[in-house]
């Protein structure tokens, strides 16, 4: 199931940084943030399940897929929680939960959002000592979990 891509006052943006349970509880708490929905994202396999997702084979993330009112809220704001919100050096690695499903990434919906995140990696960089790892690449197919 795909969701809709925002409408004339909202905006979309989608983060994988862990489990999206967790990156979705974060997301929920921004004001401006309208609608966020978990799913999948960045692989080949046409609607995953989580079943398929969970082994890492997919190619797809676990994301937080966000509709969010510009007026209220920025995707500049919005990357900043992202940084904060995990561990961005960690490669395929978030806690307890390990796989390529669990990446660091950014999915860009328009060159504005990619040129944003590229700037925000790297601000967020001199916060880390490690380098950060987190993917910035085009968005795909949201498949909604």
């Amino acid at each position: 199931m795909t969701v809709k891509k925002g409408n004339n006052k909202t905006v979309v943006a989608t983060f994988g940084a862990g489990c999206f349970w967790h990156v979705q509880a974060k997301f929920d708490k921004i004001k401006g943030v309208k609608n966020t929905y978990v799913g999948f994202m960045g692989g080949d396999l046409k609607n995953p399940t989580y079943e398929q997702t969970k082994t890492g084979q997919t190619g797809h993330a676990e994301v937080c897929h966000i509709e969010f009112d510009p007026e209220i809220v920025s995707y500049t704001d919005l990357l900043i929680s992202f940084w904060q919100m995990h561990d961005p050096t960690s490669l395929n690695r978030q806690g307890l939960d390990f796989g390529n499903q669990y990446r660091s990434v950014i999915f860009y919906h328009t060159a504005n959002q990619e040129k944003e995140a590229e700037k925000s990696l790297k601000e967020a960089q001199k916060n880390y000592k490690k380098p950060i790892v987190t993917q910035i690449v085009p968005a795909s197919e949201f498949y909604k979990a």
